[in-house]
This record gives structure tokens, sequence and C-alpha cells, in this order.
């Protein structure tokens, strides 16, 4: 993507009722990253998250706790939803709160444009709900309940039964777009990915839609529809449209013009929400679609969904307080392929933490400056004499910049990390190699020594600039330790080689210091 192209990366917007976990973690790191790399090529970037809050379940929640629905959005906001971002080091540009005024003030411009349009229409309607997913439930996800729920509907997700509303409501003419929708997936090969989620729509759509309830009328914790205050939007419908409120919609500042259209990094679980009710949504409003709607995989532990019920749920803050910011976001982002699912282990972490990070890419730091240290007294030689053995781990480097920016444009986030990864095992092979303890002892062989010790160093340089978005913490360390100039985030990908250094080196404590993990469990 050239440096003057705007990119603007989204996660959902979660719902505040459940307190985070790490497949929540998971789509946040990711976005992330994408944004973080996307700055270092010199794009225009934003990187939007946020918070779902309102609905029957949030209302519901609140009564039992005796306070009202805001005061309970608040608590959990401020509680669990914030401090996910320091605990996962996020770069995010904003943070957008359904609750705002300036949400709910574009939504219902938005639903005003769409009722002139005459996409909105009133009638009755009567179908199974389920309160968990805050959604009706289409006949694939509503199967017989079993055990306590024998004799009962349950959703296919949550396994829970199914509430029977009947209501007038209002409804968006979604049938309106199953072929210009059709049509979009056909002329934007690449706007539903990866390739198994893309096809499941095409499926879905094909099978024909069905026009959208956007209102109740059996609740009023919601946004208040504009022209009928008896009726709140749906809130599907409602959060769905955060992805352009937060960026301006509607105003004329210029802003959503820049940023539109994003790249949605979602769950395969809310899909359809983005890839099929979303872009019919835009059409309607004369908006384009997204880039890209971004399907990642669902987190297993023992084989499971994450799920809080069922005590799969794993705190965020469980894995960072032991490993680390960086070791989570390391983990996640390179040992599961994104777009599948994945399954989490304590013992794959640890074994992955400590040959990878502490092993493979610390220890090779630590090595290298210390001999820098050792032999030259911390001073960077300078005049030179490059061997072909240098020049072929510089074009190593090149290679590894070169395939993992290109794997960045795919969102192939896992790919990326393995290209860079050739990097840090092809540094360690130079130096078993090249053995600089052993040039050190001729003086003979100084030149030799001095120009294995500069090409490590500035292999070193290019990790820093390349590993800066999946692990900030540990390469702001290494920028420092290696006397490199300039802030390590406003470095460019394209020249991660070609970095400017003091000709000092410092002191480097451990990137990843030994963790003697108390966990051995899955659960």
């Amino acid at each position: 993507m050239a440096s003057g192209d705007s990119f603007y990366v989204t996660t959902p917007i979660f719902y505040v009722n459940d307190v985070p976990h790490i497949g929540h973690a998971y789509a946040e790191v990711a976005a992330d990253v994408l944004a973080r790399w996307h700055r270092q090529r010199g794009t225009d970037t934003w990187f939007l998250t946020g918070t779902d809050e309102h609905g029957q379940k949030i209302m519901r929640s609140a009564a039992a706790n005796g306070v009202t629905p805001k005061e309970w959005a608040d608590k959990l906001v401020e509680e669990s939803w914030k401090p996910l971002l320091d605990t996962l080091n996020l770069s995010n540009d904003d943070f957008i709160r359904t609750t705002e005024e300036r949400h709910e003030v574009r939504v219902q411009k938005f639903l005003s444009k769409l009722d002139d349009a005459g996409f909105i229409y009133e009638d009755e309607f009567e179908a199974l709900y389920c309160v968990g997913c805050e959604e009706f439930k289409p006949e694939s996800e509503i199967v017989p309940g079993e055990g306590a729920n024998e004799g009962q509907l349950v959703c296919a997700i949550h396994s829970k039964p199914m509430e029977l509303l009947s209501e007038r409501n209002y409804f968006f003419r979604l049938s309106d777009f199953q072929q210009p929708l059709l049509d979009y997936y056909e002329a934007n090969p690449d706007f539903i990915q990866p390739a198994s989620a893309r096809n499941e729509v095409v499926s879905f759509v094909k099978s024909g839609l069905h026009d959208l309830s956007i209102s109740r009328t059996s609740f009023d914790w919601g946004i208040k529809v504009p022209w009928d205050d008896a009726h709140v939007v749906y809130v599907w419908f409602d959060a769905l449209l955060n992805y352009i409120t937060a960026i301006g919609y509607g105003d004329d500042d210029g802003e959503f013009e820049r940023r539109w259209p994003a790249q949605h990094v979602v769950g395969k679980d809310i899909l359809r929400f983005h890839a099929v009710i979303w872009p019919a949504m835009l059409m309607a409003a004369q908006i384009a679609p997204p880039k890209r709607v971004f399907a990642t995989g669902w987190l297993l532990v023992g084989g499971e969904k994450m799920s809080k019920s069922k005590l799969t749920g794993i705190p965020p803050q469980q894995i960072t307080d032991e490993f680390g910011a960086d070791a989570f976001r390391y983990y996640f982002m390179r040992a599961i392929h994104f777009g599948q699912d994945g399954s989490f282990s304590w013992e794959d972490l640890s074994a992955r933490y400590h040959a990878e990070l502490a092993n493979g890419f610390g220890n090779l730091a630590s090595r290298v400056l210390a001999m820098v240290r050792k032999y030259f007294d911390a001073e960077l030689p300078g005049g030179i004499e490059r061997h072909q053995d240098d020049e072929r781990i510089l074009e190593l480097a090149r290679t590894a910049i070169a395939n993992s920016d290109a794997a960045i444009d795919r969102f192939a986030i896992d790919q990326a990390i393995a290209e860079v990864w050739k990097l840090v095992d092809g540094l360690n092979l130079y130096i078993t190699e090249q053995q600089p303890w052993v040039l050190a002892k001729q003086e003979a062989d100084r030149g030799r020594l001095a120009a294995v010790l500069d090409t490590a160093v500035r292999g070193l340089g290019a990790l820093a600039v390349l590993l800066h978005p999946v692990i900030p913490v540990a390469t702001e360390k290494l920028w420092a330790a290696i006397g490199a100039e300039g802030e390590l985030a406003q470095q460019r990908i394209a020249d991660a080689l070609e970095w400017r250094s003091t000709g000092r080196v410092g002191e480097l404590d451990a990137l990843f210091p030994r963790v003697e993990s108390a966990e051995t469990t899955d659960a």
C-alpha cells in the first residue's frame, strides 16, 4: 500500500456485559499490529476500538445489580474494558462508546436518511429471540434443548432457551440488497476473508435475505428512533454504525472522507452482521461498503471455544502478569494462523516464550552487544569491509522486509512474523558460523571481527524495526541499546536496514527473562 493511502482498521466493539477474555484480546492485538505496521509504512492510519452498551442484556443485568443501565455500563467500561488497552499495550486512536452523544446523534441521522429514502417500514413481527446474541435467530441456529432445557428451543451458540417476541417494529428492507450484495462480492473477491468466510457468506445470501427488524418497543434501553420515541433502535443496527459515527459521519470537517472505508477485524461468529447487514445498510445510505471484513477464528481452550459460562474464558491479565504484554502479543499473533481456529495452552505459550523470544531473539541481542562492548569497548568500528557471508545476511534481511510487508497486506500476521523470524534464525546461525569469539583472539582477524559484529548489529536494528508492531516494549529497549537514532515508531518498514547509528552500543538487560510458570493446565 502506498504511503499516501489511508488505513482505517477497527475491532468489533465489545459487548460490555462480559468481562474481557483472551478471545477479545486476540482481535484487539491483531488490529493493533496492523495499525502499528501501517504507521511505520508512513500510511495515514486510524485504529478504532470501543464498547457496545445498549440492549436487553445490559438492561437486565443493571436491574439485577440495582443500578441504571448507564451506571452499569460505566462501571464495566472503566473497571474492565478500558484497562485492557493498557494491559495489551494498544495504540488505538479512538475508543467509541455507543452511549456517547456523538454516536447517538449520528445513528439517528443515518436512520432518518434511510427512512427518507424509503428503506424503512413498519409491520407486525413475531420470532424467537436470543438475548445472549441480541438477535432474532435464523432457523439454522435454533436447536432442541437438552437436560434442563429439554422440550424447549434453544440458541445453538448459547444453549439457552429462546424468547418468543411479538412486537410492532420498524423494518429495514434488507431483502432489496440480495443481488447488489452478490454483485459486490463478485466484483470484490477480497472483501470477505479468509476464503472460507467468503464462501459461507455468499451461500447464506444466495439462500435468500429477509427484511430486518430494526426497532424494539418491549424495553427502552437504546437510542430512540428519531420519528417515533416509543421505539429504540435494535442494538446491532446501532452498534454497526459505530464504525462511521466515530469518524464524523454527517459532519463536514472532512474526517469521514479522509478515513472511510474501513478494514474490519471481526470474530467469525459475527461475520454475517458485518458482511451482509452492514454493507447493505451502507449501500442504502449511498456510502461505500468497507474495504475488507476479515473473520478471525475462535480461540479454543481444552477443545472448547472461549466462554465465561464454561469457565474457559481466561482473563488477559492472567497471562500478561506472568509473561508480559509483549509475550502475549507475540504468542497469539505467531502461534495461530490468522483467520483459523487456534488452541491455547500454557505449555505452548511457555515453550515458545523460552525457545523463540528468550533464547532465539533475546539471547541473540544480548550476545552480540556484549561482544561489541567486550572487543571494541562499545564503539562500533567504522570503515569495515564486508565479506560475502555478511552480504548474504543483509540480503536475508531485505527478503524478510519485503516478504513480511507483503504478508501484512494479506492480513497474514502470523506469516509476516514467520518471515521476520527467518532473519532471527539466520543471524543466530551467522554468529555460530563466524565465531567472533575465535576471531577476537588474533589481531590479524580484527577487521573481520569488526565486519561480523557490525553486520550483526545492523541486522538487530532491522529486527527492532520489523518487530516493533508486535513486541513494542522489547524492541524499544533493543533500539536504545544498539545506539540507534530517532524514534523507533517513526522508522519506515521499507528502510528497516538503513537505520542510523550513533556508533556506540549500551547495556541490554534480558529482553525476556526466564519465567517459571505456575500454570500447568489449560483451564
